[in-house]
């Protein structure tokens, strides 16, 4: 390629693959955003979602428990707890709610939480599937080109046809490079989500029976489907 650098084919792409590029880009760049940030939250509910586990276990106040763990912000365990917590004034108070009220409002903090953990996934999801489509454009276009060129000038020599060629195949290369780690990322935080999630609905479950025990079955009434 006569010693032509990547960016040297970058530079001589028509605008339409060089817009290509960009759009790539700006998909890799948020999406390596996202992984980064997926990381570092997803560790730290993980984190708290033990502390707070711990706690629960071990405690035999729930207004203690409360004021304690008011510093957990990030797992959806606490939130559950302090979901239905906040339903009375105190502890004690818990007595007097109703049990269908209790299990209403485990179920909403439960689909707010879910969505919590699973946002920018989707993201990540759609830079996967739809950047080899954006590149393999740019790649067509850019040989459409090539070809209205050979057209031109009257020649079809390797020498004349590769430049084109290879210029065109950068968008290619760069939408797979946009793809391949979202697609990692996705597949790899989705799992990770999925277990939060399942730990929060088992633990939604055990803070039901452990209302019943503690307030009273005959008071809350049935919780349970």
């Amino acid at each position: 390629m006569h010693g032509d650098s990547i960016l040297n084919l970058i530079l001589q792409a028509g605008p339409i693959v060089k817009f290509v590029l960009l759009i790539l880009l700006l998909f890799s760049v948020f999406s390596w955003a996202i992984i980064f940030y997926k990381f570092k939250f997803l560790s730290k509910v993980e984190k708290e979602s033990d502390e707070f586990q711990r706690a629960f276990r071990i405690s035999k106040d729930w207004d203690s428990l409360y004021q304690s763990t008011k510093k957990l912000t990030l797992s959806p365990l606490p939130n559950l707890f302090r979901s239905i917590y906040s339903l009375g004034s105190s502890a004690e108070s818990l007595k007097e709610v109703n049990g269908e009220e209790v299990k209403r409002t485990l179920r909403r903090v439960e689909a707010v939480e879910a969505a919590r953990l699973e946002k920018y996934l989707t993201f990540l999801a759609t830079t996967g599937s739809t950047t080899p489509f954006i590149g393999l454009f740019g790649t067509v276009w850019g040989i459409m080109n090539s070809f209205r060129g050979i057209g031109r000038i009257g020649s079809a020599s390797l020498a004349v046809v590769a430049p084109g060629i290879a210029e065109a195949l950068i968008a290619t290369a760069a939408g797979l490079v946009a793809a391949i780690p979202a697609v990692i990322a996705y597949n790899y935080y989705l799992s990770r989500t999925r277990g939060n999630i399942i730990a929060m609905e088992d633990f939604s479950q055990e803070l039901i029976d452990h209302f019943m025990r503690k307030y009273g079955e005959k008071k809350t009434g049935p919780l349970r489907d």
